[in-house]
């Protein structure tokens, strides 16, 4: 899947997480992760935001993720909204592939 343009998703309201998705020049995925529990669960958030791009086929990004304390699943909601959106592919959305 190609991104197409930058997506973002989610607010930087407590118990959320905010996540910009860019295309990268540089082979892989990096993730720019600022957290109130990084410490605690810094790790565990990017494993998340990891395995969600994976299961998207998503490669080649910059993530830049700004976490309130958000639960696994909303770190997910927020990556695979941010990547449609990125993909401009936010009407398409394939329920399947989520």
């Amino acid at each position: 899947m190609e991104i197409i343009k930058t997506g973002m998703a989610g607010t930087m309201e407590s118990s959320d997480i905010h996540v910009v998705i860019e295309k990268s020049q540089e082979v892989g995925i990096q993730i720019y992760l600022d957290s109130t529990v990084q410490k605690q669960f810094g790790e565990q958030i990017k494993k998340v935001i990891l395995e969600t791009l994976e299961s998207m086929s998503i490669t080649n990004v910059v993530v830049r993720a700004m976490d309130r304390g958000a639960l696994d699943c909303t770190i997910r909601a927020r990556v695979q909204s941010a990547v449609m959106r990125a993909m401009t592919k936010e009407n398409d959305i394939d329920w399947g592939l989520l």
